[in-house]
């Protein structure tokens, strides 16, 4: 989960500085290797330094271990290398554990990779606070009120966006020559759960609302412990938020309730019921598209008949994302045979969406083999203008035993693993080896 940032080859701690990232000089002429590739943030080089031998606990020449040092560049993939052999709890002359330094600098993805290694909850930082009171005070004092106490600048901080590989973002702010991210929030909430801590709904949702932008991490990180607790309660308190009139507000419950499905793992509906209940009659209602969106992928992948009842008239509704999410709903009922499924994705083999029509030849593929209308819209969609669609249309017809796509599939590289139909088109190959008595 590399964030997409900017490398400057001169960022450090001082060892007895503050926590934050502070921007100096450095001359790398003579340094040892591990801690040269650390600093050039080269993942590949330091893991195979490590295979051959190199000691993960390596420190520059101002006592700083390899690992402190890519924590403190936000290095995510080389930190992640060093914490299979490293000490996670190792301490530069500061006497800050990674943990501690990624907490101060705001990188939720490392605090949680060290989290999850391990790393140990109890060390304390030079004012007596252990990881989750580091945590708690950066999110209550704000990180550009803290910023301006350190660096002693009145000004404004500069911010940036910073997107990791996962989807999430984040700000990152710089003042006076100090760097943190915005990932306070939530690290505090994926430390409360390790600590014990329950906050409230209504807590979780203020630290959400806090960024306005929903892919900021800090809305991952509330919505998921909230999930995780698997509580009825919980339930009705994310569908009681349909009535308010923020759309931030609901699509915060939804998201909760889509997350609550998402992670089901029970084998029937018993668990999802409830769920299902709260999404059925406000999605008869949401008007807004990001919010719906959330409520149509939960009762898409629902196992509750109820939901694949509502999905055909979904993929009618006005916005491109919420149909795409109901047809990928019905491949299910489709395989099932369920014909008001079947004569929706049909239907929608004309959209104008060219991902809804993808989607609709994947869904259709799952038809029984003797439901001709499906291999007749198949067959049809093998002279759309969009090559994903006509890819995917021959694609499903070939595991069909159905010839009519095949050249659409005789001009499309088979070889390239790069391809966005390899994987498909390996499908056909192993098919095809498989002997069918129906042949």
């Amino acid at each position: 989960m590399r964030a997409n940032t900017e490398r400057s080859e001169g960022l450090r701690t001082l060892p007895a500085g503050p926590a934050v990232r502070q921007d100096m000089g450095r001359d790398s002429m003579g340094e040892k290797p591990l801690i040269a590739a650390v600093r050039r943030g080269d993942a590949k080089t330091v893991e195979t330094l490590l295979e051959a031998g190199a000691d993960p606990n390596t420190v520059d020449e101002h006592g700083t271990p390899a690992l402190c040092l890519a924590v403190d560049a936000f290095d995510l993939p080389v930190a992640e290398v060093l914490m299979t052999s490293a000490w996670l709890n190792c301490t530069a002359a500061d006497g800050r554990t990674p943990l501690l330094r990624a907490i101060e600098l705001g990188n939720h993805s490392i605090a949680a990779a060290l989290t999850n290694h391990g790393a140990h909850l109890w060390p304390k930082d030079a004012e007596g606070r252990d990881a989750l009171e580091l945590a708690r005070y950066w999110h209550t004092t704000g990180a550009e009120t803290e910023l301006r106490r350190r660096s002693g600048s009145p000004t404004p901080a500069g911010r940036r966006t910073v997107r990791e590989e996962s989807g999430t973002v984040c700000e990152e702010l710089s003042l006076g020559g100090l760097t943190v991210r915005t990932g306070h929030a939530a690290i505090l909430t994926d430390l409360e759960s390790k600590y014990g801590v329950t906050p409230s709904f209504a807590e979780l949702m203020k630290r959400a609302l806090a960024e306005p932008d929903v892919d900021h991490e800090v809305w991952w990180a509330t919505t998921h412990a909230l999930r995780q607790r698997e509580d009825p309660s919980v339930w009705d308190a994310a569908g009681a938020l349909r009535d308010r009139p923020d759309p931030l507000e609901r699509y915060f419950g939804a998201l909760v309730l889509r997350l609550g499905v998402l992670f089901d793992m029970s084998d029937d509906e018993s668990f999802v019921r409830p769920i299902v209940d709260h999404l059925l009659p406000w999605a008869a209602r949401e008007g807004d598209p990001r919010v719906m969106r959330e409520l149509t992928a939960g009762l898409s992948d629902a196992l509750d008949p109820r939901a694949a009842q509502a999905l055909p008239a979904l993929t009618r509704h006005h916005d491109a994302e919420v149909r795409r999410w109901a047809v990928s709903g019905l491949q299910w009922p489709i395989r099932t045979g369920n014909p008001q499924a079947l004569a929706a994705v049909v239907a929608c083999t004309r959209d104008a969406d060219a991902a809804v029509h993808v989607g609709a030849c994947k869904a259709l593929g799952d038809a029984p083999t003797d439901a001709l209308v499906a291999s007749d819209a198949l067959a049809m969609c093998l002279h759309d203008e969009d090559e994903a669609v006509r890819v995917t249309a021959a694609v499903r017809l070939a595991l069909r035993d159905d010839p009519r796509g095949d050249e659409v599939l005789r001009g499309v590289d088979n070889t390239d693993q790069d391809s966005p139909y390899y994987w498909d088109l390996h499908d056909v190959r192993r098919h095809r080896q498989v002997p069918n008595p129906a042949r």
